[in-house]
C-alpha cells in the first residue's frame, strides 16, 4: 500500500521529467493500493489551478476517483500536533510532515521524488523502487 507525494502526481500531471516513470507505476500497481492525503490532493487542485489548467484538475479527480479506487486519507485536527513533532524530529516542512504522518497512521509506504524523507525513520520510496521490487517479486515467482 502506497501514499503519493503531491510531487509525484504533479510529475504526471504535468507531464515533467519523469511523468513516463509516475506512468508506469499507476499502470503497474492496482489502484486500491494507491493513496493520496486530502493535503496533498487539495495542494495539487491548487499548482494545477494557479497555472490555469482547470481541464487537468478535472481529469485528475474523474482518473483518480471516479475510474480508479485511490484512497483518500486524511488526518484529524488532533493528529495535526503529531505533524509539528514530525517537523521538528526530522527537519520537515509542513507539507511533508503531513505526509509522513499520513503514512504512518495508516501503514503505507510513502512515494515521493523528495529526498528530505530519506532522513526519517520511514524513509521513502520513488516510483521506480517500487516497480523494480514489483519486477523482483514477478521474477521470484516465476522461478519458483
Amino acid at each position: 500500500m502506497y501514499l503519493l507525494d503531491t510531487n509525484v502526481w504533479l510529475q504526471r500531471l504535468l507531464t515533467q521529467e519523469r511523468a513516463d516513470e509516475v506512468g508506469r507505476f499507476i499502470n503497474s500497481v492496482p489502484s486500491e493500493q494507491i493513496h493520496i492525503t486530502d493535503f496533498a490532493f487539495h495542494s495539487v487542485c491548487v499548482i494545477l489551478s494557479r497555472l490555469k489548467h482547470p481541464d487537468v484538475v478535472n481529469d485528475f479527480i474523474d482518473d483518480a476517483f471516479g475510474y480508479s479506487a485511490v484512497g483518500l486519507v486524511r488526518l484529524t485536527a488532533e493528529e495535526t500536533r503529531r505533524v509539528l513533532t514530525a517537523m521538528a524530529t526530522f527537519n520537515l516542512d509542513f507539507d511533508d510532515a503531513y505526509q509522513y504522518i499520513a503514512a504512518e497512521k495508516y501503514n503505507l509506504t510513502l512515494v515521493s521524488f523528495d529526498a528530505d524523507f530519506d532522513q526519517t525513520e520511514r524513509g521513502r520510496k520513488t516510483p521506480g523502487d517500487v516497480l523494480k521490487e514489483f519486477q523482483e517479486t514477478a521474477k521470484q515467482s516465476r522461478d519458483e
